[in-house]
């Protein structure tokens, strides 16, 4: 479904500060199989864009620390899989901890009635994951 304001709007990528870069990266580029697609330094901080593999992209910031406040308007960030249990067990044995168990979930949404199978984890980091899929999307 195409913006009818904005034709071209899409998704590109989403920016997590992380503390510890090179684990993260890690978990990331070798638990998770995203592509290192580029990377730079501003000053001392190191920047890298990873592709998930569907389009969209994560970018690592590092410098981040255990201080900085969680900013309450950030939950998590959904990547879209086409099974959430395969994803969460990859992740699991990657270095992430559960958040939640992969579940399928018949959700009260108008006016698509959306039947999904999700799972949540938290990188070693600390960023919010979910893995998601639409299992079935029924117009009213």
């Amino acid at each position: 479904m195409a913006n009818h304001v904005i034709p071209t709007l899409g998704f590109h990528h989403i920016a997590v500060r992380v503390k510890d870069f090179q684990r993260e990266k890690a978990f990331f580029v070798d638990g998770l199989g995203l592509k290192p697609y580029t990377s730079w330094k501003n000053g001392d901080k190191e920047i890298l864009l990873l592709e998930l593999g569907s389009g969209g992209m994560v970018e690592l910031f590092s410098h981040g620390s255990d201080a900085e406040p969680a900013d309450s308007r950030y939950m998590h960030f959904a990547m879209q899989v086409d099974d959430a249990q395969v994803a969460f067990d990859k992740a699991i044995a990657a270095g992430a901890s559960c958040v939640m168990e992969p579940a399928v979930r018949k959700l009260d949404s108008h006016p698509v009635r959306l039947t999904v199978q999700c799972a949540f984890v938290r990188t070693p980091g600390g960023a919010d994951l979910e893995f998601f899929r639409v299992l079935e999307a029924e117009e009213e």
